[in-house]
């Protein structure tokens, strides 16, 4: 819905901005902004460590898991139910860890959304920044990032002002 309104709203300009002016469009490549800065390859590189040490550890935990799961299913027949219940207990745990441990790592507002706030919000905003001076510099209205949900089906390299924002950056 709120593509279909920005859309919306752009052609409303486009057409009425004949009677008053030529507008100004630019457009970036956020993804190849990041990928071309060192200090986001950075960033993602630490998230990715902090990614694949969760990871790890949750396989260590279903390891773990499987194990037990594999020998209680091996005995639970010759078990008296005194001795069966408090091991399934015990699996139901491990298994409620495994699940509490993944979404408080990955799940909303978990620890990668927190390190992702924290490691590539100042990115951001540097690069921002530098999209408004570039923007102000070129006398542009619009700035559309190419890389996100907006779609082109057209755009003139010369409108291009992903270079400029990069030479801001450095």
């Amino acid at each position: 819905m709120k593509k279909f309104s920005l859309i919306v709203v752009t052609l409303l300009l486009l057409i009425s901005s004949n009677t008053f002016a030529q507008l100004q469009i630019g457009y970036v490549n956020s993804d190849a902004i990041l990928k071309s800065l060192p200090d986001a390859q950075d960033a993602q590189k630490k998230i990715d460590a902090f990614i694949q040490e969760w990871k790890e550890e949750i396989q260590k935990m279903e390891r773990e898991l499987d194990t037990q799961t594999k020998d209680f299913d091996k005995r639970k027949l010759i078990m008296s139910d005194n001795k069966r219940v408090p091991i399934e207990k015990e699996l139901a745990k491990l298994e409620a860890d495994i699940t509490k441990y993944r979404e408080n790592k990955f799940g909303y507002k978990g620890e990668l959304y927190s390190q992702q706030e924290e490691v590539m919000k100042p990115i951001q905003n540097r690069i921002f920044t530098a999209i408004e001076e570039v923007a102000e510099d070129e006398e542009l209205d619009f700035v559309f990032d190419k890389s996100g949900n907006i779609m082109f089906l057209y755009a003139k390299d010369e409108y291009d002002i992903t270079s400029l924002v990069l030479d801001k950056l450095k």
